[in-house]
């Protein structure tokens, strides 16, 4: 937003220089990008956070102005001085939908005579950036910049039965606005209407039919307060972003309304002529009823460590607008002013007097305790799992808790099936929600990785993601751990990697993150998953419930991200795994006596799993048996299409004495006829 510097000098009568106010003002959290000198002027370009809406004006910059330079914000007033007669003569407002519009005042200018606008208020915009249009606009556009309130001019006689209907918008209903395009709204739309039609979208722009033209003669002010989110969501779907919007989304001043419109009206008069009405033909509903929040004024200390006394403190908070309305035993109770819709406990005023007394004088220190620090009773466990994936040759991440959508990823169990959480107003439009899952974070990572020219990349990341709980609970929370890789294996000592990566080097540092924590064996199950490509893809089980997911990312959000080599991905749920219970760890004497292993190759349907055979396998449980290790499979030459060769390895061994190969022979075959049996199997 640009600021005048003569307009400051006229509300505050600083001494500060340009630059001077620049530096300080960036110090108090309002961040000036660059002064520029325009004529005799200067002009700051300063960067107001979303939160603070009041000082999007000249008079809100010169309010944080007088506090740094102990200055005293001037009144901007103008007594209207040609007055006669009552609105309510000429106009009638109502308002239909008081919850998108709580208050809504007009006015009545009559007898205008539109003219190019005198040399100084065309200076003023100027400086500004905004384009003179006519000196009936232009000090409506003055006011705004001026006071931060956005006001509208209609031509009275364009007013159909010259009234005023704040309603929503007719299904279908269209409205040709003053930048000359034909738009359609939809039912959720606020809009400004006469007595047939709309004539302006509320608080984003006025409609052509209803436009002052050189031919307008009598003129109403409108001057309201719209509901923020309303105005959000219908120049989002518009596609406008105006000076009044802009404002209006962030919150304007609900008891401001009335002093800006007299201010607009009494200049009018003043510049085009014309007569005033007495009195605003004011739609308040429902009143706004303002806040108090008491400050301790040990709580500065405690929170920022910066010694203040209390009355720096009453100097500060006067100064911005906040009114004390009681000091009791170190408590003052201030109550809030009207434009500052974000104050509403204790910490807000703490950090409205740690800005003006300045953030670089916080000490820096650890926070009191009155008991021994101790670790989370789950964090030697995931320390463990950090450990084991870090061994397994992957990067841990951290990525931003906001996110844009995670509709195109299935989430883990806990969380599926509930919306999520989104942000009431969020700084960029790429981070409006609360992360249902952590893999596009890491997605975001491999792409950063890619434009880089790095084509090798594991990473992994634990961290929490949410999901919106019923009206009136918080968000439920679960702690998930999430991995990708890409690219090709590298090996200590090797420039080039020595192979591609795939399915099973994730799964293997799933296992591995598994036996970390000490958890039972993950099973692993063929399955659909929504963002993994189909035959690809698999449901993670511990024991008997399902803790996430894996496989490769599908075609489509590949293609979104630009990826042009396979990604796998995996997503489990951290806060299942850890409430499992510990699997024990047992010691044996090592063995006395050597054992005796049998390879075996079986012919089998592509339908049939390995897991499948060694399951079946270790479910026989065969005299000597100690276990089977998968060796591999084979697909190709002399194998039908529908069949693929598996090799296990079977070991048996005695306690008490060297096997022969006859015993061995006794109960291996039996085994393997059994596995035929089962699976329909062939030796090879």
């Amino acid at each position: 937003m640009f600021i005048s510097y003569n307009w400051l000098r006229e509300l505050t009568g600083t001494k500060l220089d340009p630059p001077e106010i620049r530096d300080r003002l960036t110090n108090v959290g309002l961040a000036v990008d660059a002064v520029e000198a325009r004529a005799d002027d200067f002009v700051l370009d300063v960067e107001v956070p979303s939160n603070r809406g009041d000082c999007l004006s000249h008079v809100g910059i010169a309010r944080e102005l007088s506090v740094i330079d102990r200055s005293k914000v001037q009144s901007r007033k103008s007594e209207v001085l040609n007055t006669k007669d009552k609105t309510t003569d000429f106009a009638a407002v109502e308002i239909r939908d008081p919850d998108l519009c709580p208050r809504y005042a007009a006015r009545i200018v009559r007898g205008v005579k539109i003219a190019p606008s005198p040399e100084w208020l065309v200076k003023k915009l100027e400086a500004i950036g905004q384009r003179p249009i006519n000196n009936v606009a232009d000090m409506t556009n003055y006011v705004l910049h001026e006071l931060g309130q956005p006001l509208h001019a209609f031509d009275l006689a364009k007013l159909e039965e010259n009234r005023i209907v704040v309603r929503r918008a007719r299904q279908g209903e269209t409205i040709k606005t003053l930048d000359g395009v034909d738009r359609k709204l939809d039912s959720e739309v606020l809009v400004i209407a006469d007595a047939d039609k709309a004539v302006a979208v509320a608080g984003v722009m006025g409609g052509e039919e209803s436009e002052i033209s050189n031919s307008t003669v009598d003129v109403l002010i409108e001057s309201a307060y719209f509901d923020p989110s309303s105005v959000r969501r219908t120049a989002r779907m518009l596609g406008l972003h105006t000076e009044a919007s802009h404002r209006f989304e962030r919150g304007t001043d609900p008891e401001g309304v009335l002093a800006a419109q007299e201010r607009c009206v009494a200049l009018i008069s003043e510049i085009a002529g014309g007569v005033v009405t007495q009195d605003a033909l004011d739609v308040y509903p429902k009143t706004f009823e303002s806040k108090s929040v008491s400050l301790r004024a040990s709580r500065v200390e405690a929170i920022t460590s910066l010694s203040v006394s209390e009355s720096e403190m009453k100097r500060i908070l006067d100064a911005l607008g906040f009114v004390l309305r009681a000091d009791e035993l170190s408590v003052l109770t201030f109550t809030v002013p009207s434009w500052r819709h974000d104050v509403s406990i204790e910490e807000d005023l703490v950090e409205e007097v740690a800005r003006h007394t300045g953030y670089d004088n916080i000490g820096t220190g650890l926070p009191p305790a009155t008991l021994a620090g101790e670790y989370h009773f789950t964090e030697k466990r995931k320390r463990a799992l950090r450990q084991a994936l870090s061994a397994c040759g992957f990067d841990e991440a951290i990525s931003l808790s906001f996110i844009e959508s995670t509709d195109a990823f299935e989430l883990i169990p806990q969380l599926a099936n509930h919306p999520s959480v989104k942000l009431t107003n969020p700084i960029i439009e790429e981070a409006s929600s609360m992360r249902q899952t952590l893999l596009p974070g890491l997605l975001n990572s491999i792409r950063h990785n890619l434009n880089q020219g790095i084509r090798d990349v594991c990473l992994f990341e634990t961290g929490r993601v949410f999901a919106a709980a019923n009206k009136g609970e918080l968000p439920r929370e679960r702690e998930a751990i999430a991995l990708v890789a890409t690219g090709g294996a590298r090996e200590a000592g090797r420039a080039q990697p020595v192979r591609e990566l795939d399915f099973l080097d994730l799964k293997g540092a799933a296992e591995a993150a598994g036996d970390a924590i000490n958890l039972s064996e993950l099973r692993y199950e063929a399955a659909t998953v929504k963002h993994l490509r189909a035959g690809q893809s698999a449901k993670i089980f511990s024991d008997s419930t399902q803790v996430g997911t894996i496989g490769r990312l599908s075609d489509t959000i590949a293609g979104s991200y630009k990826f042009r080599q396979p990604v796998f991905v995996a997503e489990l749920d951290l806060t299942a795994q850890l409430e499992m219970p510990e699997r024990p760890v047992l010691y044996s004497p090592l063995p006395r006596f050597p054992s005796i292993v049998r390879d075996v190759s079986l012919l089998v349907d592509r339908t049939v799993s390995v897991a499948n055979l060694m399951g079946a396998a270790q479910a026989e449980k065969p005299a000597y048996f100690i276990g089977a290790t998968f060796v591999g499979t084979y697909e190709g030459e002399g194998i039908p299409d529908d069949k693929r060769s598996a090799t296990l390895r079977f070991e048996y061994r005695a306690d008490d004495r060297t096997l022969r190969d006859e015993e061995v022979d006794q109960v291996h075959w039996p085994l393997v006829q059994s596995l035929q049996k089962t699976f329909s199997a062939e030796i090879r």
